[in-house]
């Protein structure tokens, strides 16, 4: 008979950190019919609040302070309480914190101030936690659409706009499409290994592999569409058709928050699947594992297609959109070096220390395409931020750091990021892939320091808004790309002996 476990059996303490957050958000769901429409700062200070408790106690875990993870299973193997959980709340919750500074003046100035607005932030940052949490395929499922449904509406926010509402109309219906093969290889998964359970599938997988019968396909194939729900999450060719037309038209502080949440949470379940899972899924004995072939099939393609079409690109918004989907190239080929046995730790920190990276990069470059946009979500092309460096000489400034981190230029994060990244994969012996990140990186330095060229060489009139929440984002932002980049110590260490191996 089946016996309902209490509180102590499910062990949730360990879940604190995450719990924090959905309970503070449920909160401020009900507080904030309560604060008057012209004092929805109120409600931004709570959101900024509720994050800080949860990142301390993802830190005191990280370092060791305290061990959420108790003496038993949690929630009976559904949720992992590990250092990869640990580093993927900080991350996830840094961008939070970022979103809520990047996001206090622009909805006050556009006129779509209006308090669910954190609340959606909040959960979305859940969702992103609880893929990072995964052990189990449904709770990844779970996570997906907690993390999936809120920037549904987020990028619909401002309803008064019809580009706005094609971008939400756009990115639902592509999300809605995506979570079915997420689903149908869920199935095909459960069908080969007779659980949902990551542990129970990596136990499984052994002996499908032993046996060297028909199961090993259905296993294959259901990997395979899992990966194409979650790529369709990271924005991996070819399922990145929604990213140009969505951060387009989306609130530009929606995306300067989805463009790193929707990665750190695609990643983090993917890779809990495919390092987690089935990382000793091979075709043939002794090999790399069946996934890895194409996992470093897709980075090339990605990085091919995110950098060169780039280039043509005259609006910052898209042309951060197409970088966005370069980086998640450059973040696959640490997934596929993953695939080779032994290789998994050190791919794992290395992506991690780049998601880290790119989470100040990114946000900070957003955050400077915020101060230069127009009320009316115009003057976001080129023409914005051309003179900038004699108008706003701090702001340019703080605009060609994030440049030079996304190009990968030494002694910034994006350099630190692309370093580990690039050696993963020459131990994994994919000379032939990093060799593409590389050329790759150096084409993508013609569309990013085109930007740096027309703030400091190009006559224009650019003028630029930067009240503190947003000044201080930039801020914190410059800092954490120049920190990770001049004292890498601090990413890695963060990252240090992370590993998903069910194995030990």
């Amino acid at each position: 008979m089946f016996q309902v476990p209490d509180i102590g059996d499910l062990n949730v303490w360990a879940t604190l950190p995450v719990l924090t957050l959905v309970i503070g958000a449920c909160l401020l769901l009900v507080a904030d019919l309560f604060i008057p429409q012209e004092r929805k700062s109120i409600t931004a200070g709570l959101a900024a609040v509720g994050i800080g408790l949860s990142l301390v106690l993802s830190l005191l875990s990280l370092t060791d302070v305290i061990d959420y993870s108790g003496s038993g299973p949690v929630m009976q193997g559904m949720f992992i309480a590990d250092h990869f959980t640990d580093m993927v709340n900080v991350i996830a919750l840094v961008t939070a914190l970022l979103g809520v500074m990047v996001a206090y003046d622009y909805l006050q100035r556009t006129g779509i101030q209006r308090g669910e607005y954190y609340v959606l932030l909040l959960f979305v940052t859940s969702g992103v936690m609880f893929m990072g949490a995964a052990g189990d395929l449904t709770v990844i499922f779970i996570a997906l659409e907690l993390l999936s449904i809120p920037l549904y509406i987020l990028s619909g926010f401002r309803r008064d706009q019809a580009q706005s509402e094609e971008s939400a109309m756009k990115y639902f219906l592509l999300g809605a499409f995506a979570s079915s093969f997420l689903v149908y290889g869920i199935a095909l998964v459960y069908g080969a290994t007779g659980t949902t359970s990551l542990q129970g599938i990596w136990q499984a997988v052994d002996q499908i592999v032993a046996d060297s019968d028909n199961t090993r396909y259905l296993l294959l194939a259901g990997v395979g569409l899992v990966l194409v729900g979650l790529g369709f999450k990271v924005a991996a060719v070819p399922f990145h058709m929604w990213t140009p037309d969505v951060y387009q038209g989306a609130p530009t502080s929606v995306v300067a928050f989805m463009s790193v949440a929707a990665k750190v949470g695609g990643f983090a379940g993917l890779l809990r699947v495919l390092v987690g899972g089935v990382p000793n899924f091979m075709l043939e004995a002794g090999d790399a594992a069946a996934w890895q072939s194409t996992v470093w099939l897709l980075a090339i393609l990605t990085m091919l297609l995110g950098n060169i079409v780039a280039i043509a690109q005259s609006d910052l918004k898209r042309l951060l959109a197409y970088s966005s989907i370069a980086h998640a190239g450059y973040i696959l080929i640490a997934v596929a070096a993953a695939g080779l046995p032994g290789e998994g730790p050190e791919a794992v920190q290395a992506i991690l220390i780049y998601l880290l990276a790119y989470t100040f990069t990114n946000v900070g470059a957003f955050a400077v395409v915020i101060a230069v946009e127009h009320n009316d979500a115009t003057n976001t092309g080129l023409d914005a931020i051309r003179g900038l460096s004699r108008s706003r000489p701090a702001l340019a400034a703080a605009m060609a750091l994030f440049m030079f981190s996304l190009t990968g230029i030494p002694l910034t994060a994006g350099f630190m990021g692309k370093w580990f990244v690039f050696r993963s994969a020459i131990s994994a012996d994919l000379m032939g892939v990093a060799l593409v990140g590389v050329l790759t990186s150096a084409v993508s330095a013609y569309y990013y320091l085109r930007i740096v060229w027309a703030m400091y060489f190009e006559e224009g009139e650019s003028n630029a808004s930067t009240p503190w929440p947003l000044a201080w984002a930039i801020g914190i932002s410059a800092a954490g790309t120049l920190l990770i980049g001049v004292i890498p110590y601090l990413a890695t260490e963060m990252a240090k002996g992370i590993t998903l191996a069910f194995g030990g």
